[in-house]
């Protein structure tokens, strides 16, 4: 429920070597915009959000920089040149990664950038029991063999076929095997064929329809139009006290006196973690976790904000900014600035230009004037598309 235990630590590939020829135009569809924001930053951020410690992207040849700044700022970000086939350019992508030794890595494609949290979920739990598991949809329309001559020549049975998505998971030990075995003779058409041709037990698990490829220029339509907003607003108060800790954004701040509470008090990431959570209409911190009970006790606030991320990502939401506003006298926020931002973007997954921090005092008057308590207000903007 409420302590939901954290995915394991997986690292990612995001394939985006194509050239994206049919949606036309002369920008690869994997960096053109989409939705407010190039498609290729998308998978990105949703990888940031579950956790995703290294990505590497397989970019065109000579297309590197444009591949990292279409991804953005996030964690351990790489490039490498693709090749001639989509095997080829998994592969490039795998030896890039295999320094780090990751136990389980995801294969996805950079053309389907709306990826929900719960596949990522269901891809690594299901890697307990396999050693590749896969998104798959059923087939809803009747299907017919097509012969020569494009006449029917009989018909498959939708019953036992299904549509195969991505990211596709894998331990990192078998598909890179399997890879180096792969005599690269016939086309596999992803890397679960790839896995299956050595042996490799390859799990299904629910799909997602949002994770549908982009592949055509009607793709590229105006999307905005049919997305819902909602805005939610978040306010907390915890009181200044000598001898404990003082955290504002997950940052660690020396000062005389800390902040009181049940958890670790950051009262920055509190407002920001009731701002999602209440745009979301999922309650407030305390419906998730109560100060009554001893297991948030200390309890480091990254988890409360990454908790209201993943919900809001469940209800098809994704933030689109955080504005947050600290309030007190001392200590001057403006020193740490810099590194709040970058950690309240690495547990969000958002980019640091999405991510406004400020401060103010309220000169001298009321509680924090007197500094008896710091108060954070915060304002998040999310949107789902439809």
């Amino acid at each position: 429920m409420n302590d939901e235990p954290a995915l394991p630590p997986f690292s990612a590939i995001i394939v985006a070597a194509g050239r994206g020829l049919r949606v036309g135009g002369d920008t690869p569809k994997q960096f053109r915009q989409w939705r407010g924001k190039p498609v290729l930053r998308h998978s990105v951020e949703a990888l940031a959000r579950a956790g995703c410690s290294e990505i590497v992207i397989v970019a065109p040849a000579g297309m590197h920089e444009e591949a990292l700044a279409a991804a953005g700022e996030h964690l351990s970000i790489s490039a490498v040149d693709g090749g001639a086939t989509r095997q080829d350019s998994v592969h490039a992508g795998l030896r890039a990664l295999a320094p780090s030794r990751p136990a389980q890595v995801l294969i996805h494609d950079a053309a389907r950038p709306d990826l929900p949290q719960n596949v990522i979920s269901a891809l690594l739990k299901a890697l307990d029991k396999h050693v590749g598991a896969i998104p798959a949809l059923p087939v809803v329309d009747s299907l017919a063999v097509c012969g020569t001559g494009d006449v029917m020549s009989g018909k498959a049975d939708r019953e036992t076929l299904r549509r195969v998505q991505t990211p596709q998971a894998f331990r990192f030990g078998d598909i890179m095997a399997a890879h180096d075995a792969w005599n690269g003779a016939t086309d596999a058409g992803d890397d679960a064929q790839v896995l299956s041709a050595s042996g490799g037990s390859v799990a299904l698990v629910q799909g997602d329809e949002r994770l549908k490829k982009i592949t055509f220029a009607e793709d590229f339509g105006d999307t905005m139009t049919t997305a819902q907003f909602r805005v939610g607003q978040g306010y907390d108060v915890h009181r200044l006290q000598a001898g404990e800790e003082l955290w504002l954004c997950g940052v660690k701040l020396d000062h005389d006196k800390g902040l009181a509470g049940h958890s670790d008090a950051d009262v920055a990431l509190h407002a920001i973690t009731d701002a999602v959570l209440g745009a979301v209409g999922q309650g407030d911190i305390g419906t998730h976790f109560p100060p009554s009970d001893p297991k948030w006790a200390g309890a480091r606030s990254a988890q409360f904000l990454k908790h209201a991320v993943k919900l809001a990502s469940v209800a098809g939401y994704a933030i689109g900014n955080i504005d947050l506003t600290i309030i007190c006298e001392a200590p001057k926020i403006g020193p740490h600035r810099p590194a709040m931002r970058s950690e309240v973007a690495r547990i969000t997954g958002l980019a640091e230009d999405a991510v406004s921090i400020k401060a103010t005092t309220t000169e001298r008057l009321g509680f924090t004037g007197r500094e008896e308590g710091i108060a954070a207000q915060a304002i998040v903007g999310l949107a789902k598309h439809v």
